[in-house]
């Protein structure tokens, strides 16, 4: 699977923005995108073996209890590809970041 597909569907996205945070348990993880997106916890299971499979998470087990933490490897990708059209946006940021300085400056003044 693709890191855009994968990265596409939000409930994966959601889990990813959690284990950002640091290491979660699978209980955890499926309590908080069973109360934000209503789905079922093997539902929750597949989203963390897609997120498995494609190498965005890794998992170790302690006891009976499952332990998800992110991989950023595959973000490396990611960021190369969309590297590749930061240019069209760039300009206007450095642009947006001098108005910003100037409007600061001006009400400091």
């Amino acid at each position: 699977m693709h890191a855009f597909d994968v990265l596409g569907d939000p409930v994966r996205r959601r889990i990813l923005e959690l284990l950002a945070e640091g290491e979660h348990a699978s209980g955890e993880i499926v309590a908080v995108i069973q109360a934000e997106f209503g789905i079922s916890q093997p539902a929750v299971s597949q989203h963390l073996k897609v997120l498995r499979e494609s190498g965005f998470a890794r998992v170790r087990s302690e006891g009976p209890r499952r332990l998800y933490e992110m991989d950023a490897a595959p973000f490396k990708d990611v960021d190369e590809w969309v590297g590749r059209f930061r240019g069209f946006w760039s300009h206007k940021l450095d642009a947006l970041a001098t108005e910003i300085a100037r409007g600061k400056k001006k009400r400091k003044g």
